[in-house]
């Protein structure tokens, strides 16, 4: 038996989430459903952990044991022609055993993308949450680093969490900005977030409270309060699916070699 790694990008339009559910199309239903076309195998495999229905993903990470003695070279080809076109695998290596997608992560990166301006970009609509007046993305930066360390964040996670503990360490936050593209008047807005975990919809929450500083309704200094309250009620709306994207898993360099 082999642990194989693989990374995989998907668009999650048209997917409820990362996680098996029963009667629904999900990303890791097509996985095993293409390992078992190619192994003839029942296998599960592990992600680095769920995203949910809409929401896409550039790098997500999944293992899995396997028997076939397929080399590992052939993987991606072989899965990618058995796979929809909105799902991608670029890269397979075989780790040792021990490796654990979910477990042996020790920080995600999420990139959350929102249009500013008056016109959405139609080729981006999946994947770009439109905002049609101006945002004081200075402001959204001087709150961003208000989540920056150690914090509870009991006021940014849903209610439906079943998390044991909300103490959540980011270990970096940042906004870019596109160029303007002049035709639409708009430009793309991109927010950075790498922490150690996620709690359940606690990037879309951030951004939906950033959002509520780029329009003037709440001061950056305020994130602070809301953060020590521990209380959801406190924080902004949970910004739409479509603009979040599971960016980036690390794992140490160790982790990865057989």
């Amino acid at each position: 038996m082999r642990n194989i790694c693989m990374t995989v990008s998907y668009n999650g339009a048209s997917y409820h989430g990362f996680q098996t559910q029963p009667q629904k199309i999900t990303i890791q239903q097509q996985l095993e459903q293409a390992l078992y076309q190619l192994t003839f195998e029942e296998i599960k495999v592990t992600a680095s952990g769920r995203t949910d229905a809409g929401v896409h993903a550039r790098g997500q990470v999944f293992n899995f044991q396997t028997g076939s003695q397929i080399p590992i070279e052939r993987w991606c080809m072989a899965m990618n022609s058995r796979l929809p076109d909105d799902i991608v695998i670029w890269d397979a290596r075989v780790v040792p055993d021990d490796f654990h997608a979910r477990r042996s992560a020790k920080r995600k990166t999420y990139r959350y993308t929102m249009r500013c301006g008056k016109y959405p970009n139609l080729f981006k609509q999946h994947t770009e949450f439109h905002h049609p007046t101006p945002l004081d993305t200075t402001a959204m930066q001087d709150a961003l680093s208000c989540f920056v360390g150690e914090h509870d964040f009991t006021s940014f996670c849903s209610s439906r969490s079943s998390a044991e503990s909300h103490v959540r360490t980011i270990y970096e936050a940042r906004l870019e900005c596109e160029p303007a593209e002049s035709h639409l008047q708009s430009y793309a807005i991109h927010i950075y977030l790498t922490g150690s975990g996620f709690l359940y919809n606690m990037v879309r929450i951030i951004v939906g409270t950033l959002i509520e500083v780029g329009e003037g309704k709440r001061s950056p200094s305020s994130i602070r309060d809301v953060l020590t309250a521990k209380d959801r009620a406190l924080a902004g709306p949970t910004a739409m699916a479509h603009g979040l994207m599971l960016w980036e898993v690390f794992y140490e360099k160790d982790a990865l070699n057989a």
